[in-house]
């Protein structure tokens, strides 16, 4: 072997920087040379967009806190909640290392300890669902930790849109991402190189022995004894793909990150590899505005949402995901459109100060929402009268009147009949997040009467796709008859999910990421949890 083949060939190689680097860390700290590639200039992927919780049922940061939720009260949840969309083994094999990993990952000085916040289970009628939830956060990092790196990791999405700058502390997945970075190069063992893509997989015989990635203009061929990772999230910014798979959705309604075009699933996907769950994504609703892409919106703090024909059709207050899948589940069994769904609110919603400052719509831009630009857009409609609204958002007024006029009788009673918005844990949260309603007995709920009256978009989005490669529950890549390709691995958004069709909780997509990138490293290291 020449000097320049020793360069180019490791132990692992890690395809994507976002909770992938986990599992870069996990081996290179058991003494693998490892190598992450990452198609962008940047570190972190979707992750360092998320406020990284992580859904990991009985680890330590819960049992600091007094949380006494293991694996074992975790498992009915998950069975009631996934079923046979996934395999069984999956969920198994999560329960079993998540706390293990939390573990391991404090034991790196520059993890520090996680932490535990009561962020309630999304199915609150599920056996073994918390309304305290199981989601646990790292600590913040000040940005001056990072040295010379700091520019490498991914801004949050609010920053990288609006050119702002993310402040001298880093929370959520940009200080997840940028603990993880240095511990992964504290190793000693570990190598990043950034604006390198993956084109293909390299297979000699029936195993992946490295990848093919292009650079710059020139192609170079990076290899792996022990194996190959893939976790450079889903096809979310792919249009062909999502016109293939998921033909209602826009990929340019994503929030994604900008490398996320499925390069990973596709190199896996010629060589053999079986997928599923390719029509799923962690559905979002999101809020249109002027310019941009749609705002990540998790839940209504006031208002409602109408269709096309101006009929109230859920709980406004849903998760975020079960309110993206059940605003599909309208839209497809519907003549009616429900893509774009219209928000009608009052003017209350402006006049509570922290309605759109604070969650469910946070972006940290001062002034994001400016009323003039949304209403100059055309992502926004004013009207003195209801029926003049209707007429502006071309539904019939004599439904949207009456839309509003029944929920306005289930707000002064207390209850709404028709979706129970209100009676989750999940729906009470936003009530600390932003306050209650001042009318009515339940904080919930609202009445809709304080003109001027409006109405905003918003539209099916997503964090992600979520349907992948099949893998057993090592994280290996299986073909269509059950057998491993040796070598090849995949985790994160590339992986099809142990989750199958449904998010259990505040991290869910996080946590499973890190889990599965963790079990990889392990296979690859020879090592069980």
């Amino acid at each position: 072997m020449d000097k320049n083949e020793a360069d180019d060939t490791y132990d692992v190689i890690v395809v994507g920087s976002g909770a992938g680097l986990v599992g870069a860390l996990a081996a290179a700290a058991r003494g693998l040379r490892t190598l992450v590639i990452e198609k962008t200039e940047f570190i972190g992927g979707t992750t360092a967009y998320s406020g990284s919780g992580l859904w990991l049922p009985g680890n330590a940061a819960e049992r600091r806190a007094g949380v006494d939720a293991g694996p074992d009260q975790a498992r009915p949840y998950l069975d009631a909640v996934i079923g046979d969309d996934a395999p069984a083994a999956l969920r198994e094999r999560f329960l079993e290392a998540g706390a293990p990993m939390i573990d391991e990952l404090e034991s790196h000085s520059w993890l520090g300890q996680f932490f535990w916040q009561g962020v309630p289970d999304y199915f609150e009628n599920a056996p073994g669902s918390l309304a305290g939830g199981r989601t646990v956060f790292p600590e913040p990092l000040d940005r001056s930790a990072l040295g010379d790196l700091e520019p490498m990791v991914r801004r949050p999405q609010w920053a990288e849109r609006s050119g702002a700058h993310p402040g001298d502390v880093m929370t959520g997945g940009q200080a997840l991402i940028a603990r993880l970075l240095l511990a992964f190069l504290d190793t000693g063992n570990g190598e990043i190189r950034t604006d390198t893509g993956l084109t293909r997989l390299v297979v000699d015989g029936d195993r992946v022995v490295g990848v093919e990635a292009e650079t710059g203009s020139e192609t170079v061929t990076l290899r792996a004894r022990a194996g190959v990772l893939l976790a450079a999230g889903g096809y979310e910014r792919n249009a062909e793909l999502r016109g293939r798979y998921q033909p209602e959705v826009t990929d340019e309604w994503s929030q994604g990150a900008p490398g996320n075009t499925g390069d990973a699933l596709v190199a896996g996907m010629e060589i053999g590899a079986a997928t599923d769950l390719l029509d799923e994504a962690w559905f979002a609703p999101a809020l249109v505005i002027p310019d941009e892409r749609p705002v990540f919106y998790t839940s209504v703090w006031s208002g409602i949402w109408v269709n096309d024909a101006g009929e109230r059709f859920m709980n406004e207050r849903l998760p975020y995901d079960r309110s993206g899948h059940e605003i599909l589940r309208a839209h497809r069994s519907s003549t009616v459109s429900h893509i774009p769904v219209h928000w009608v609110f009052d003017q209350r919603q402006f006049d509570n100060e922290r309605a759109f400052t604070s969650p469910p719509v946070a972006p940290q831009a001062p002034g994001w929402f400016d009323v003039d630009r949304f209403l100059a857009a055309g992502a926004l409609h004013k009207a003195d009268t209801l029926e003049d609204l209707a007429d502006l958002i071309g539904v019939p007024a004599e439904t949207l009147t009456a839309s509003v006029a029944q929920f306005n009788e289930y707000a002064l009673a207390g209850k709404d009949e028709d979706f129970g918005r209100g009676e989750a844990p999940w729906d009470q949260m936003i009530v600390r997040m932003c306050g209650p309603h001042e009318d009515g007995p339940n904080p919930c709920l609202g009445v809709i009467g304080k003109p001027p009256f409006y109405a905003a978009k918003i539209v099916l989005s997503d964090l992600g796709t979520k349907g992948g490669l099949r893998t057993d529950d090592h994280s290996r890549v299986l073909r269509e008859d059950g057998s491993v390709i040796p070598g090849l691995y995949a985790s994160g958004n590339t992986m099809a999910p142990m989750t199958g069709r449904i998010y259990p909780g505040a991290g869910g997509p996080v946590g499973s990421s890190m889990v599965f990138s963790y079990l990889a490293a392990l296979d690859m290291a020879g090592q069980e949890v």
